[in-house]
């Protein structure tokens, strides 16, 4: 199906070359306009692409197209992203998550996850592998809920998502198939005094089959970075940058050396852009507890 002509009956020469033109481009074929499509982002095919003409809305609509939801907000700045900006956001959202048809595989998410719509998401795409959630304040036990209906997950990364750390074992779980994981935070940057081994402790329990971990910006110590060597056993990258309490001089820096393909030590620089840099989010008012 093509989309239909439009007329040249009207305007001077410039006109009726602009119309031929965009008739030309309208009458591509459907592979080469399924390529144009797949280079735009949700936001620019599900608020402009899909009212071109009754085709191209077809084609938006092929379940193909949304494999991949990519909702990463990638200048940095959040400070647009008011409530209405959030909603406008998680409407979005849904509405390619519906259109996937349950072919959803992999979904990156900045700034807007909440439990409601984690619920939405799992209900409709049991083979998603790859979830990405950064800055976040409104996840809590939806993660929990939703990880039961994910059992095809294989990564899942968590870039400053807030509480997160309290389900992380209940979480890997309900996912056997995790081989890769990441919780960066910026728990660094506050209470220097204080040690927590719990985040590690949990990764070391419940994710035997990881091969890819990445625990960045956080307080954990000797002990839980021993756990985690000992609890995942296939694990052959390993990112603790920005962990200040881990000390690899004597026998831990052995093993990791004999162990790990792919290290990053926590004195390692974050590079500038870097997808895992929790700071991108940071805000002090985040952290006005006391460390226990």
């Amino acid at each position: 199906m093509r989309c239909p002509k439009i007329p040249e009956t009207s305007g001077g020469a410039k006109y009726k070359k602009s119309r031929s033109s965009l008739n030309r481009f309208l009458d591509l074929p459907e592979d080469v306009i399924g390529n144009i499509l797949h280079r735009l982002g949700v936001q620019e095919i599900l608020g402009n692409a899909q009212r071109v003409c009754s085709s191209w809305r077809n084609l938006c609509k092929d379940p193909s197209m949304w494999r991949f939801i990519d909702m990463e907000h990638r200048s940095g700045d959040n400070s647009c992203i008011g409530p209405i900006g959030r909603g406008y956001l998680v409407a979005i959202c849904r509405k390619a998550v519906v259109w996937s048809r349950g072919q959803l595989t992999q979904l990156h998410i900045d700034y807007f996850a909440t439990d409601g719509l984690l619920d939405f998401i799992s209900a409709r795409s049991s083979k998603l592998k790859c979830l990405q959630i950064r800055g976040s304040h409104e996840v809590e036990d939806g993660l929990i809920e939703a990880a039961k209906k994910f059992p095809l997950l294989e990564e899942l990364h968590f870039v400053y998502v807030l509480g997160v750390h309290e389900y992380i074992e209940r979480i890997g779980q309900s996912c056997p198939k995790l081989n890769s994981f990441t919780l960066s935070s910026s728990d660094y940057r506050h209470s220097d005094d204080c040690n927590n081994d719990y985040e590690a402790l949990a990764i070391a329990k419940s994710m035997p089959g990881l091969r890819h971990l990445r625990l960045v910006g956080n307080r954990m110590t000797n002990e839980g970075l021993h756990a985690i060597l000992d609890g995942c056993p296939y694990l052959e990258s390993l990112d603790i940058r920005r962990c200040f309490n881990v000390d690899l001089y004597g026998g831990i820096g052995d093993r990791i050396a004999q162990k790990i393909k792919d290290f990053k030590c926590p004195n390692d620089p974050m590079e500038k852009g870097c997808v895992w840099d929790a700071d991108v989010f940071y805000c002090p008012r985040d952290y006005s507890y006391e460390c226990s």
